[in-house]
């Protein structure tokens, strides 16, 4: 596997990873990654890791952040990211070729390293396209993706938007199938939610949650905008999980409003107590999102989900587990606001929410993509 992020990096892409890898070496199979120090959190993590059946690699980079001030700069950001993955991927490959039978590419910078490596060692290629990117709005990406993704031997998006782009951009259809996020639903699961909520000290108020990075795409400052203008209803608490370059703002926030709480980072067997002691969980994207992996820890929890109208969204969620909106102030305080006042309405919205993930966000999900590795 080639890819720019990895975690201890905070994201749905990173938990997805970390999740397929696991899948991998349980079922058999030597997997390797190659990837960058965390280049969006201050987290450390070793250079070199090994566990059975799997190894990390990590090369030292520099720009903590960084390649979030470049993303409005799609050919900056490609020369920041891809070069360095070049070269040592090529390195790897050039030692380990006879153990390696597939090269896995996560995004379109390991998608352009794989494609040269790939033709090279002459291995099969596999991307994943873990975003939905506008295309008909970016003709010069578009061109370079048509280049970089047409030679791949499988094409896997996580949602049928993203397939439906990439189709109108030239790739063969037939090189493309739609995988799904899946969750440990051990660790995300339903819990008593007064305990939860007793031991984060929040008993008889109605927490909102947010968790994922704080980015502006993510929509934070559009919820502390809402948390604001929920202030004199004090029994409605909104709790931010994660960390990223808005943490000062979240921090400050915190300070001057009594109904805002900011946790920090925090891992996943804890982070299934926060979705259940949470009353609603808000994803507020700016962007075109490709999925929202929260929203799947956050139903396996069977917590109802408040998101975004936007990307791959709606794909994840309907009307019988949660609500999609314009991701403004106004409506996600007007939204939050009436599932307070109206308990029935959100009762039968979390009734639904664990049978709906376990149908659709089981470990199933994998097996299309390693089903990929043999087409």
């Amino acid at each position: 596997m080639i890819t720019p992020f990895f975690s201890p990096n905070i994201g749905g892409v990173e938990t997805h990873l970390d999740d397929l890898c696991e899948y991998l070496r349980k079922r058999g199979h030597q997997v390797f990654v190659v990837t960058y120090r965390p280049l969006t959190t201050r987290t450390k993590a070793p250079r070199f890791e090994r566990k059975r059946n799997l190894e990390i690699h990590r090369i030292n980079w520099f720009g903590y952040n960084l390649f979030h001030r470049l993303e409005l700069y799609p050919l900056l950001e490609f020369v920041y990211l891809t070069p360095m993955l070049l070269l040592y991927s090529l390195s790897f490959l050039a030692k380990r070729r006879n153990e390696v039978d597939v090269i896995h590419a996560h995004g379109i910078n390991a998608a352009f390293v794989t494609k040269a490596l790939a033709g090279l060692f002459r291995k099969k290629a596999v991307v994943s396209i873990h975003a939905i990117y506008d295309l008909p709005k970016r003709p010069m990406l578009a061109r370079l993706m048509k280049l970089t993704l047409f030679s791949f031997d499988v094409v896997l998006t996580l949602a049928i938007r993203s397939k439906m782009e990439l189709i109108g951009i030239g790739i063969d259809r037939q090189k493309i199938s739609v995988f799904t996020y899946w969750v440990d639903q051990g660790i995300f699961k339903p819990l008593d939610k007064m305990e939860c909520k007793e031991k984060l000290g929040v008993e008889e108020r109605f927490v909102v949650l947010f968790v994922g990075r704080l980015l502006e795409i993510k929509g934070v400052e559009v919820l502390i905008q809402a948390a604001k203008r929920l202030y004199n209803t004090r029994d409605i608490l909104f709790i931010f999980v994660g960390d990223g370059p808005l943490e000062g703002e979240v921090k400050m926030a915190s300070n001057d409003n009594e109904n805002i709480i900011y946790a920090g980072r925090v891992g996943n067997k804890e982070l299934s107590i926060y979705y259940n002691c949470a009353d609603v969980v808000v994803v507020p994207s700016l962007y075109e999102e490709g999925f929202g992996r929260v929203i799947l820890e956050a139903l396996s929890c069977g917590t109802p989900v408040i998101a975004s109208n936007k990307g791959g969204i709606p794909e994840a969620l309907d009307d019988s587990v949660g609500i999609l909106l314009e991701p403004k102030a106004d409506e996600i305080s007007h939204t939050i606001e009436s599932l307070y006042k109206h308990t029935e309405k959100l009762e039968n919205l979390r009734r639904n929410c664990r049978v709906y993930a376990e149908k659709r966000f089981g470990e199933l999900n994998a097996k299309a993509i390693e089903e990929a590795y043999w087409r």
